[in-house]
């Protein structure tokens, strides 16, 4: 719930951005930095809060940032009517997308190291809140205009509040196990690799869904809310294959999943670069946001393996590095469009990017024992209170 109603929120200016480029008359570079700004805040407070989780606790961290998303909801309610204003907003409202960093671990806790693909693969479903989000948010701005979207946001938001406050609970056992400095964790050279993965997965998934909007807007001239149901439908799928990604890695191994997806998410960017007709572009963004999806769940089916006592700092970071593949993504696209007249460059750039993790991440496996056995081995060794073997 906790996540779901985050992602909700992350994306709002996403799904309006339709209403609110057109209202405002903004240029292409001005609608990829409306929707980019949000994901660059959510994805730097992920470290922070992840470490403050790990610390105090999931439940407290979790608490406190619901409350704060009640300020910039009330400030692009009340005041969102000039762009710098609502870039400010955006960067408030990204704080909803730090909840990658809390909701996740404090479900990861609660179960052992063997079912940590599928679990991390539920828990992460809450990014359907892209879903929700782009079928209500542009029908509601039909009718009632896209400040007053965000007004009733706060309705949700507080419902949300309160369910978390009264359910949510931290593992008492966890306080009790050993964890390593936030720098010793900085320094481990893993960590850096799943950032890399996650930029192309996680930051696929979050910058197509933020911009596809503006995209079938500029590209194919649809209306809002045929944008939304389409954003929504591709957003639906990537969401639901999640815990499928994660569950393949438990059976098949996180990187020989991982791997089979980014070559698939590759061929898929290269083929949205020749700018097909609506139907087939349609197709091949739901396929690629499935793909997406998946290869979140393979990623953190590898995370808590790795890192099972530093998992708040470690899903910070990843988290925030994966975020920042989100915000790059819709400025890429929004230049190729802008410099080039089309977005198939950007997709081509896209494309490349993730054709050379997939080639980066062939040479790791092959290069580390670890690796090809995606530390099943240790992992099913361990109890969930016991050390790491």
């Amino acid at each position: 719930m906790h996540f779901d109603l985050s992602f909700m929120l992350w994306v709002m200016l996403g799904a309006l951005g339709i209403y609110i480029a057109e209202s405002l008359g903004l240029g292409a570079l001005q609608k990829s930095l409306l929707v980019a700004v949000p994901v660059l805040s959510g994805s730097l407070l992920r470290v922070p809060l992840g470490w403050l989780g790990d610390r105090i606790g999931g439940k407290r961290v979790g608490v406190a940032m619901l409350a704060f998303l009640f300020l910039p909801l009330a400030l692009g309610w009340q005041a969102g009517a000039h762009f710098p204003l609502l870039l400010v907003v955006g960067l408030l409202l990204g704080t909803a997308g730090a909840s990658f960093a809390v909701a996740l671990p404090l479900a990861s806790r609660w179960y052992p190291p063997q079912r940590q693909g599928l679990v991390m693969g539920i828990a992460a479903a809450g990014n359907s809140g892209v879903v929700v989000t782009n079928l209500l948010a542009p029908r509601l701005a039909s009718l009632f205009g896209w400040h007053n979207v965000l007004g009733l946001a706060m309705i949700p938001l507080a419902v949300v509040l309160l369910a978390f406050v009264l359910l949510a609970r931290d593992n008492p056992a966890w306080g009790s196990r050993p964890r390593s400095p936030a720098r010793a964790t900085l320094r481990q050279a893993d960590l850096w690799w799943f950032c890399l993965l996650y930029s192309v997965t996680f930051g696929g998934y979050v910058g197509l869904s933020s911009f596809l909007p503006l995209l079938l807007r500029d590209q194919y001239q649809v209306s809002p809310a045929t944008a939304g149901y389409v954003t929504a439908l591709a957003a639906l799928v990537g969401s639901a294959l999640r815990p499928l990604g994660g569950y393949l890695a438990d059976r098949l191994g996180g990187a020989r999943v991982l791997s089979a997806l980014l070559l698939s998410i590759g061929a898929l960017y290269v083929l949205g670069a020749t700018i097909p007709p609506l139907a087939a572009m349609m197709g091949l963004l739901v396929v690629t946001m499935a793909c997406l999806g998946m290869g979140n769940g393979a990623v953190f089916q590898l995370v808590p393996q790795r890192f099972r006592n530093e998992i708040g700092v470690a899903t910070g970071i990843i988290g925030a590095i994966g975020g920042l593949g989100g915000f790059a993504l819709p400025l890429i696209l929004g230049l190729a469009k802008q410099l080039a007249g089309s977005f198939g460059p950007g997709f081509l750039a896209l494309g490349l990017v993730a054709f050379t993790s997939f080639l980066l991440l062939v040479l790791l496996v092959a290069w580390r024992h670890d690796w090809r056995s995606s530390w099943r081995h240790s992992a099913l060794s361990e109890s969930l209170e016991g050390p790491a073997s």
